[in-house]
């Protein structure tokens, strides 16, 4: 396998129509520099075709010959109609509007573009944020954004958990592209399995998502888009090495076939062969890691005919080491010589998404999705043995029309999902298939005004859960001038893979325990709960510079839910919820560019989440009540060459996070009621010396905070007190990294 890595390390050196008119539109200034305006309309005069620009102001229009003149406006800048003739490439900068009394209009890129026009409190995340930090993999790629929470799930594996609303990952729907991705035996690792360069932009919405997409969906969506083989570089080449012994290389190969047929290869690499052990406690701070992730990817597209697809193949095979320095899996598996831990992932991927809109009427179009993956993991953790199989086959097909005019749009059709989990837990072993088909309905009215409504709902059938209706609400109005008031409320259901969602567990000496035996899945009933949600966007000028702020507060109620019971420091039990269990979740987040290409987004959170135990109402262990974000970022100006340095920073503090309960155990092995609160934070620096080729240094947790004793029982692994579960911080302390990118258009 380590070969395989050297060899990949070695590589480098060795929207759908008839005609079309694709574009960018941009703010007007001195040197005519590409400054992108997101969210700008274009529009065919007197006709119901238009499209709005992307986060980098391009956009892509249908074109007909009777169409001739194209109409372009932005709040505070002048309203464009463009004569056209011909199929043609369109840069146009806006002109600022000459009755802002005093008032300077500037717009920009914008790493992160919220929308003051969508339903949803939807935002997305460009792929210039992510370059931001060291995004290695999606896990790691919301470092600089205040809504997602990233923390560690233990302090052997070094699992990334990110947390939506004060919930879990298992409670968001995380897409690839729209079609779900990580869910069931991927859980755990599946987010470290998405390289950070693969990643084109990631829409983040809040509070219950689309019915389109599924019925499992709770906190909120999360959908990756992909980059592409039509825009993305010909060639691009990332490496990276960090001060723990990672190193990692990332390798992009696009092609054009022809004029309709283009793809893609992308290779990536990561290795970790180097021990630490810093807080010498015998065990290693984070796995020794091989991982090899390959993707091709194929895009056709028919102008003529109005047909888009687009065909990925994956593979992945990635294996982690863990457990005590002194550990060798040849000798020690399955003895009490030392502990150690193996956990050995392949994955196949194989997705297709057929796109078609109908030439004479535009407005009208069908999307087939589909995708087939088989995951097998094969793992121990010290004595405990835990091997899974999943073999998960995705199928929706969606239509999309209008009723009357462009301000009335409906979206409707079928999905059908096929999982097998096979699962061997030391002794037992749990086999189930699960088979669901749904139709779904969803309306949306827009008036580009004050108001926009999405409602939606589908019907599931589903072999274990029955019969349901899933309903989801979202609705955003406009009171005044850049504001966007948004409601939403809608319900979720999922059956939870216990096993595979809390891994964490094979790492203790804890007693496994499901109190219930009814229940089709595990004995257990599947979760079911209610999101509802109210936000608030303004933005606004304060001494002249351009500023938005965000309240908003979400509220998840479960009706049933899988408690994880960790309050007997012996035993993890699992049973179906008695009582209340809820999430509350507020945050208000202010962005502000302070001075020309410096910007500043500082963010609280306050979280109130509780669940009625066997013994008691408690809130969550390890998740903070209060914490604060701030990031800063910093570009010079960008020369005629290209050339640029970019600084960027981010801070994050987290209040005190309750402890499980240890009053069981003995007095050396008890922990207090709750941490300590910790800070953190990240720094880097980019310098782009032209379009082609930039360099990146940069440290994480450089204050070098670490939590002490992260591992109960350390020096007595296989005694009844050891546990990894108790992290609430870094642990291996101040870690420096560099790399470079490369790239040919």
């Amino acid at each position: 396998m380590k070969y395989l890595i050297y060899i990949l390390l070695m590589l480098p050196l060795i929207s759908f129509s008839q005609d079309k008119i694709s574009g960018m539109i941009m703010e007007a200034n001195d040197k005519n520099e590409y400054i992108g305006l997101a969210g700008a309309n274009v529009y065919w005069l007197d006709t119901l075709v238009g499209v709005v620009t992307d986060i980098d102001g391009k956009f892509t229009i249908l074109y007909k010959k009777e169409y001739t003149k194209l109409v372009i406006s932005y709040v505070g800048f002048k309203t464009d109609t463009i004569t056209i003739r011909e199929p043609k490439m369109i840069h146009h900068w806006l002109q600022p509007s000459d009755n802002l009394d005093a008032v300077t209009v500037t717009s920009r890129k914008q790493a992160t573009a919220k929308s003051y026009l969508q339903a949803t409190n939807t935002f997305t995340v460009s792929s210039d944020e992510l370059l931001k930090a060291a995004c290695c993999n999606l896990s790691e790629s919301f470092e600089t954004n205040p809504s997602i929470d990233v923390n560690f799930a233990d302090a052997v594996t070094g699992t990334r958990q990110i947390k939506m609303l004060g919930l879990t990952s298992p409670y968001i729907l995380i897409a690839t592209e729209n079609i779900p991705s990580i869910r069931g035996a991927s859980q755990a690792f599946g987010m470290s399995f998405i390289p950070g360069t693969w990643v084109e932009s990631i829409q983040i919405t809040k509070g219950a998502g689309s019915v389109v997409n599924g019925f499992e969906s709770i906190a909120g969506q999360i959908n990756t888009e992909l980059v592409k083989p039509t825009t993305d570089n010909k060639l691009f080449v990332n490496a990276y090495a960090n001060a723990n012994g990672r190193l990692e290389l990332n390798t992009h190969l696009n092609t054009a076939i022809n004029e309709r047929w283009s793809t893609g290869l992308y290779l990536h690499g990561n290795l970790r062969d180097v021990k630490h052990d810093k807080n010498s406690d015998t065990f290693l701070d984070m796995p020794l890691q091989e991982q090899i992730n390959l993707m091709n990817r194929w895009q056709y597209t028919d102008a003529e005919k109005g047909f888009i697809t687009f065909i990925n193949l994956k593979f992945l095979n990635d294996e982690k080491q863990t457990g005590q320095v002194n550990f060798n899996p040849k000798i020690d598996t399955g003895t009490t010589k030392a502990w150690g831990s193996e956990i050995d992932t392949r994955r196949y991927e194989a997705s297709a998404k057929l796109g078609y809109v109908n030439p004479e009427i535009p407005w009208q179009s069908i999307g087939l999705q589909t995708a087939f993956s088989s995951h097998k993991q094969e793992s121990y953790f010290g004595l405990n043995q835990y091997n899974i199989t999943h073999n998960s086959l995705y199928t929706n097909a969606i239509y999309n029309s209008i009723i009357s005019d462009s301000r009335h749009k409906i979206k409707t059709g079928i999905s059908y999902t096929y999982d097998h989990y096979d699962e061997f837990v030391n002794t037992d072993d749990y086999e189930r298939t699960e088979r669901s088909v749904g139709a779904f309905f969803e309306y949306n009215f827009d008036n580009l005004d004050k108001l926009n409504l999405t409602a939606g709902v589908r019907i599931d059938n589903h072999n274990l859960m029955g019969t349901f209706v899933t309903p989801r609400v979202h609705v955003r109005y406009t009171p005044w001038e850049k504001s966007a008031l948004r409601a939403s409320f809608g319900r979720g259901k999922r059956s939870a893979n216990i096993f595979a969602e809390n891994q964490s567990i094979f790492s203790t000496s804890r007693a496994i325990n499901i109190l219930n035996i009814n229940g089709e899945i595990y004995g257990l009933n599947p979760e079911i709960a209610w999101n509802y949600g109210v936000s608030f966007l303004q933005g606004f000028n304060l001494f002249d510079r351009k500023a938005d702020l965000t309240l908003d507060y979400y509220r998840t109620d479960f009706q049933n839910q899988v408690v994880v019971d960790f309050e007997n420091p012996q035993e993890v039990n699992f049973y179906n919820l008695e009582g209340d269990s809820y999430a509350n979740s507020f945050q208000i987040e202010l962005n502000y560019n302070v001075f020309e290409h410096f910007d500043l987004r500082m963010a609280y959170k306050y979280y109130d989440v509780k669940t009625d135990y066997n013994s008691g109402k408690l809130e969550k262990p390890l998740v903070p009540t209060n914490r604060l974000f701030a990031n800063a970022s910093y570009k010079t100006y960008q020369q005629e060459n290209g050339a640029q340095w970019k600084f960027d920073t981010t801070f994050n503090w987290l209040g005190e996070q309750r402890y499980s309960s240890t009053d069981g155990n003995p007095t050396q092995y008890q922990l207090p009621e709750n941490t300590p609160t910790l800070g953190t934070l990240n720094a880097q620096i980019t310098k782009v010396f032209s379009p082609k080729f930039e360099v990146y240094l940069g440290g994480e947790n450089i204050t070098n905070v670490k939590q002490d004793n992260p591992i109960l029982g350390a020096k007595d692994p296989f005694g009844s007190n050891f546990d990894t579960t108790f992290v609430y911080g870094p642990i291996f302390g101040a870690s420096y990294y560099a790399g470079l990118r490369f790239k040919i258009n």
